[in-house]
């Protein structure tokens, strides 16, 4: 009997918020995966990079219950809905890069607060901004661990959620209450989901265009030479098709030259498959030096067929669209100024910048490293304030 081929997730679902709040405790009691798997996650606690796992939803045909079980509990059998693969983004301010990295690929979101603590805490703010700047519209709330606290605190909190909301332009996003880890609610979670976050459709006549989110090497210490496996670039596709024996380019690639190698392979969480497109997150094998892609070193680069790429560039100009946001609690952010330092995001992509032109609506940046840029592309920017970048508002590519 020949073994079944693996389905590629047709869609991302972020899962974002505040640090502690039980992103990566959700997504286990979704998909059965713990997403912390870097060493120094466990160490910590905390999500350092993203995480991902695969899920598959069902609704059951005699209860209408929804699930990620193919057999109901209610002895009823569940049709399958969709597969989509979580991603699982750090809620630490420190790794907010990290986080607008998981929103460039994410088709909708859910944003966990928990109900033990004053809403809205300090990332959970800047990760619904970040999602606004991103352009990811499709989101659900998690009001998480209402097990820790007694049904009067969690209307209040419930409240407190809807007037944050209200406040951000966000009121009619679903609040679902929830305590990730004893199961509780799973189901109207998901039936939130597949109602609010719908697979966005795909072109698969454009060029194939991928982002890698990350990029590791699988050789065990000590394997010989000769038996060493290429470099391995995870990601998502966002445009296109891509098959194993396919040539591709990666830019910006090393020392401002992109770099040309082979599909060897294709793989997502059940396995192997021979082709991807757009929707949920794999992993290219590749033929390259594995010394290059190991610890993310090629995170931020853009995959596709050679020719097809944006242009790689060192100096950018946008248009400013938004920046709002509050800086050391003055009521009004600053405007850019010259030889100001940037912090800018395009798609999984992070670097620095600085300006060396300003006007009331545009700016031209020098980028510490080159980035692939398309015109018109979205560009996330950040701000010095003190000792850390925070995010201040997004620009387009000119």
């Amino acid at each position: 009997m020949s073994k079944k081929t693996p389905k590629q997730a047709e869609a991302n679902i972020g899962l974002i918020g505040h640090v502690d709040h039980g992103k990566t405790t959700l997504a286990k009691a979704l998909s059965g995966k713990w997403t912390d798997t870097y060493s120094e996650e466990l160490k910590r606690g905390i999500s350092i990079r993203l995480g991902y796992a695969d899920v598959t939803f069902y609704k059951c045909e005699k209860c209408n219950e929804y699930s990620t079980k193919a057999k109901c509990g209610c002895g009823g059998t569940s049709k399958e809905l969709r597969k989509i693969s979580l991603v699982d983004a750090p809620g630490h301010e420190t790794l907010l890069a990290t986080m607008i990295s998981g929103a460039a690929i994410v088709d909708g979101a859910i944003l966990v607060i928990a109900a033990n603590e004053k809403c809205p805490q300090p990332q959970t703010e800047e990760h619904l901004e970040a999602l606004t700047i991103s352009g990811t519209k499709n989101i659900v709330i998690a009001q998480n661990k209402i097990d820790l606290i007694t049904k009067e605190e969690a209307k209040k909190n419930y409240e407190d959620i809807k007037h944050f909301l209200k406040k951000k332009g966000f009121e009619k996003i679903p609040i679902i209450p929830v305590a990730a880890n004893q199961g509780i609610n799973l189901s109207a979670l998901i039936e939130a989901v597949e109602k609010n976050t719908p697979t966005p459709k795909r072109d698969l006549k454009k060029p194939a265009l991928m982002y890698v989110a990350r990029s590791f090497e699988v050789n065990p210490p000590g394997t010989e030479p000769e038996k060493l496996i290429g470099g391995v670039l995870g990601g998502s596709i966002v445009q296109g098709k891509l098959n194993v024996g396919d040539e591709i380019e990666i830019c910006p690639g090393i020392d401002k030259k992109t770099i040309k190698t082979e599909v060897r392979s294709i793989s997502i969480s059940e396995g192997f498959i021979e082709s991807a497109v757009p929707g949920g997150l794999l992993a290219i094998g590749t033929a390259l030096d594995p010394a290059l892609t190991k610890t993310d070193k090629m995170k931020g680069q853009v995959i596709g067929k050679p020719g097809t790429l944006p242009p790689l560039k060192t100096e950018i100009e946008i248009e400013i669209i938004n920046i709002e946001r509050k800086i050391e609690g003055n009521e009004d952010s600053k405007p850019i100024e010259m030889n100001e330092m940037l912090a800018v995001a395009i798609g999984t992509a992070v670097t620095t910048g600085k300006v060396i032109s300003v006007s009331k609506s545009k700016a031209k940046l020098i980028l510490s490293s080159p980035l692939c840029v398309e015109k018109d592309q979205r560009i996330v920017i950040s701000r010095r304030v003190g000792m850390r970048w925070r995010l201040s508002g997004f620009g387009r590519c000119l």
